[in-house]
């Protein structure tokens, strides 16, 4: 796949999820959608398919009032893209960990997303 094409899905994407349009995110997606995500070195989610994503889609999106990932820098390489993210999120909840609905949340990561099909395959998100 151009690289070209794959970022522009992965903007699209990025779009999506910051509206908190998760059909337009699934849209983007391939059938057998691996996604992990990893805070402080360990695997705290982890799916396979797209039922699965859209249940921890929908999860996520009931958690937050407010949530916008910035990308700030690109690196493609073969089939992936990976993007440096800038996170901010206000909660629309109390979590477990103590944090309460209405705080803030800001931190940088980075996601990498593998296609197949010129669809999204893998997302691995780090932070």
């Amino acid at each position: 796949m151009h690289p070209m094409k794959m970022k522009d899905i992965v903007e699209k994407y990025v779009r999506a999820y910051n509206s908190f349009d998760i059909e337009g995110m699934i849209a983007l997606l391939h059938e057998e959608i691996e996604f992990r995500n990893s805070s402080s070195g360990s695997v705290d989610v982890e799916t396979k398919g797209i039922e699965k994503f859209r249940e921890i889609a929908e999860k996520s999106k009931s958690l937050f009032s407010y949530r916008c990932q910035t990308i700030v820098g690109y690196s493609l390489e073969d089939d992936k893209v990976q993007v440096e993210i800038d996170y901010e999120g206000i909660l629309a909840t109390d979590l477990p960990n103590g944090m309460k609905a209405g705080e803030r949340i800001q931190m940088k990561g980075k996601s990498i997303f593998e296609f197949r099909d010129e669809k999204i395959a893998v997302i691995e998100d780090y932070s």
